[in-house]
């Protein structure tokens, strides 16, 4: 008998061919992700991947390998050789362990996957020898229905028992769909777009915006805050900062009050264009959601979008601010983004910014201004930080 930890894998199962190459990619973060806790061996069994290590460890690596996006659950098990007596003798292990930490469990429910077809009994049969043993010896009735506890049997080479499905994020491993560049505020938002773009296999970096000496340092430290915060789940991540204040400032001088915000966001934007085409990035990542602020209205999106050809993804586009916030408190960036500091976007502020502006009208505003040269100049001028991953 035996503790190990099954990690079970999400949609990369249905890859076929290319199954391995997402798998590896798994293995490798998890690798990464416990490296500092300590394990034994990772190896793969019929769908699963499993970890062994110390017990006392379990509850840490839990934890971190819950991060690593492709996996839907996690759970800690028994095995054993694959005979019915021991299956059995692993079942009374399980059983009664949780039992000893929870007394208000009275009902349970066997279920077994036989991935082992060459195994004598099938999985009814299991589950039957199961139940009949667990009624026996505990003081617990079958409920198939709505079970206070599960007892599951993955019959393989050997087979495992267990009694809980952590839930992780699911998802697809981080580098498998490309690289993008987000445009990382010290918002709600943007942190949240780049763990659901991450979440999807993206390998995403971020550009910062600041004003210094407009807006602190303090401003852009919780920003890097925040790139360490997802940094858990995304990995090693490089922040570029850049100051826009310059540019702000011939805006300000040169272009009408009302159109402060959407321009200001068209420079972000070719910034952000910029440096993804000198360091090959594929994607835009943004935190914007349709109707939130004035630069998100659908004709203050369009405005932006005429920037660039290059893809810009907006995960958060039809998702109310409720569930963005949901989101962050669930991956723990929340409590960062309200702090009160000030960001770029409060700098020349309009009263009144224009909620419907149109392509050609702002374009005719920006004819005033060396767009290129501001652009080059904010870029040669920006840092460039790396921010190590977060466990």
């Amino acid at each position: 008998m035996e503790r190990v930890i099954s990690v079970s894998l999400g949609e990369v199962v249905l890859k076929g061919k290319n199954r391995k190459h997402f798998v590896d990619k798994i293995i490798g973060q998890i690798k990464r992700s416990i490296a500092n806790i300590g394990y034994s061996r990772i190896y793969k069994e019929m769908g699963k991947i499993y970890i062994v290590a110390d017990y006392e460890k379990f509850d840490s690596i839990i934890e971190r390998v819950s991060h690593v996006f492709g996996i839907v659950y996690i759970s800690p098990c028994i095995k054993v050789e694959k005979d019915l007596d021991n299956i059995l003798e692993g079942v009374k292990e399980a059983v009664k362990e949780e039992l000893s930490k929870n007394n208000s469990i009275k009902t349970f429910k066997a279920e077994t996957k036989r991935s082992d077809k060459n195994f004598p009994l099938k999985s009814m049969e299991i589950n039957n020898k199961i139940g009949g043993y667990v009624l026996k010896n505990f003081p617990l009735k079958v409920d198939v229905h709505n079970p206070d506890l599960y007892v599951y049997c993955d019959v393989k080479t050997d087979c495992y028992i267990y009694t809980k499905k952590i839930k992780a994020y699911g998802g697809m491993p981080v580098g498998t769909n490309g690289r993008g560049l987000l445009l990382l505020s010290g918002g709600i938002d943007s942190p949240v777009a780049g763990f659901l773009m991450a979440k999807r296999g993206v390998e995403v970096d971020a550009v910062h915006f600041h004003s210094y000496p407009f807006t602190s340092e303090r401003s852009e430290e919780k920003v890097l805050n925040l790139a360490k915060i997802i940094s858990a789940y995304i990995g090693n991540m490089t922040v570029y900062s850049v100051n826009i204040l310059p540019i702000q400032k011939e805006i300000n001088k040169n272009c009408p009050e009302e159109e402060m915000t959407i321009i200001s966001r068209k420079f972000m934007v070719r910034i952000a264009d910029k440096i993804a085409e000198d360091k090959d990035y594929i994607s835009l990542i943004t935190g914007e959601s349709l109707g939130q602020v004035a630069s998100q209205t659908i004709d203050g999106l369009n405005v932006t979008n005429k920037v660039t050809d290059r893809l810009i993804f907006r995960p958060l586009i039809g998702m109310d601010k409720v569930d963005i916030i949901n989101w962050s408190k669930r991956i723990g960036t929340y409590e960062t983004s309200i702090l009160p500091f000030e960001d770029c976007c409060t700098v020349f502020l309009p009263k009144h910014p224009s909620l419907r502006p149109q392509v050609e009208d702002i374009e005719k505003s920006e004819e005033v201004l060396d767009i290129e040269t501001l652009v080059n100049e904010a870029v040669e001028n920006m840092k460039i930080i790396k921010i190590k991953q977060e466990n």
